[in-house]
């Protein structure tokens, strides 16, 4: 007895498929997207594949507003920049008070379309996020040819879902 599939049965495996968890890949994501306000974030940002079959040769992360206190992981072999910009207003954090931050973290290096990686930091979220808020962390991946841009960020009544491109997020759970 021969083994045929059908076209349901193809179809059906290729849906299933293009919902997996292995499209995850398809995006940079973070690793933790869930933090409740007020606690310490570490944050991984996964690269899963270059642009266009190439190279990617920069990651750039933007750290959200409600995010202080960051500090990015080095990479070896990466060269690692940051750019702090001034906040509105003072905060308070750990032992003392903080007039500036982490806006961007930016590695510089070479990671193969065949590899993926990690890109690390940390952080602490303020004390007044809302329960069920979304902080988005847009993310912009230079390669050797072309760019990919997570930085959607989606408008009232829309999901991630329904961009093409969209900035990975972390969801303020309550506190514990």
């Amino acid at each position: 007895m021969g083994t045929s599939i059908s076209l349901k049965t193809l179809l059906a495996t290729a849906a299933f498929a293009l919902l997996s968890p292995a499209t995850v890949f398809a995006h940079a994501t973070l690793e933790v997207t869930e933090a409740a306000a007020g606690a310490s974030y570490k944050g991984v940002v996964r690269i899963g594949h270059g642009c266009e079959g190439t190279a990617t040769l920069k990651v750039r992360v933007r750290i959200p507003e409600g995010m202080i206190g960051v500090k990015p992981v080095p990479k070896a072999g990466w060269t690692l920049e940051t750019v702090k910009v001034p906040f509105k207003e003072p905060v308070k954090y750990l032992h003392g008070t903080l007039t500036e931050g982490v806006r961007e973290i930016i590695w510089t290096g070479k990671l193969l379309d065949a590899h993926f990686d990690e890109f690390g930091f940390r952080g602490a979220l303020v004390e007044t996020l809302p329960t069920g808020s979304k902080l988005y962390v847009p993310v912009v991946q230079d390669c050797e040819r072309g760019q990919n841009r997570w930085i959607e960020i989606p408008a009232e009544g829309k999901s991630s879902r329904d961009y093409k491109e969209p900035a990975p997020f972390i969801t303020i759970k309550p506190k514990s």
